[in-house]
């Protein structure tokens, strides 16, 4: 359950988040949301993957954290174990809502990382907003600001046959299977078969080099692997 409110300096005031990961905050989780404008970071770290959707522009890009659901090979004892945490994840507790036509803050204050006694402050003592507000204000801007441009991006996939699904068995050393499967990815042969004038439209576009990030990110399907087997 969440229980979100528009965060204010009076109700608020005296309220921290705890910014460390792990499952106890609810990091536990098999893929996240991204978008083309945080492809270029999340690709040196992850694999990019497409889920498809019922609503909306029919497909959403989703980081790939583990295998199976409520497993996030990247959390270890010590945090987050990579460069780089996708903005779906660090936002958290925070989300964008909006009141008529202005954006706004808005907070889940039955998240596990909401405290009055540990964690980042979020306002001072004046009622000015710290550092960290600042930062996660800044976030979510750059998340609603990439996610006007994901529309176009899946039309642009879909006009051109770009996104093929996938199937990956994955062998354990102890010999267990695991399947991943209900994800697409970049079809890399249509890609290849595109003429230069399509693939100029869509570089205009500012699309071909997210396509391109994406097919960089499938490298780190290796190192998912080696997680999984050391995690077992």
């Amino acid at each position: 359950m969440t229980n979100n409110v528009m965060l204010n300096n009076v109700d608020h005031a005296n309220l921290r988040v705890i910014t460390q990961r792990g499952a106890r905050y609810g990091d536990n989780v098999m893929t996240c949301a991204t978008f083309p404008a945080e492809f270029r970071d999340v690709q040196a770290h992850y694999p990019i993957v497409f889920r498809q959707t019922e609503d909306g522009p029919g497909f959403e890009p989703h980081v790939l954290l583990g295998f199976q659901e409520k497993e996030n090979l990247y959390l270890t004892p010590q945090g987050w174990d990579a460069g780089y945490v996708p903005m779906a994840m660090e936002r958290l507790p925070f989300l964008i809502g909006r009141s008529g036509d202005q954006l706004n803050i808005h907070i889940d204050l039955d998240s596990p990382r909401v405290s009055r006694a540990e964690g980042e402050a979020l306002f001072l003592a004046y009622g000015g907003i710290t550092p960290y507000l600042e930062h996660v204000n800044s976030m979510l801007l750059a998340i609603h600001a990439g996610l006007q441009g994901l529309q176009p991006f899946i039309a642009a996939l879909r006009e051109h046959d770009l996104l093929e699904s996938f199937v990956a068995d994955i062998e354990l050393e102890d010999g267990s299977q695991n399947r991943l499967y209900g994800f697409h990815t970049i079809n890399e042969e249509a890609l290849m078969r595109l003429p230069g004038s399509v693939l100029e439209s869509l570089s205009r576009a500012g699309h071909l080099q997210a396509i391109y990030m994406v097919v960089a990110s499938l490298s780190n399907f290796r190192g998912l692997i080696e997680r999984k087997q050391r995690h077992g």
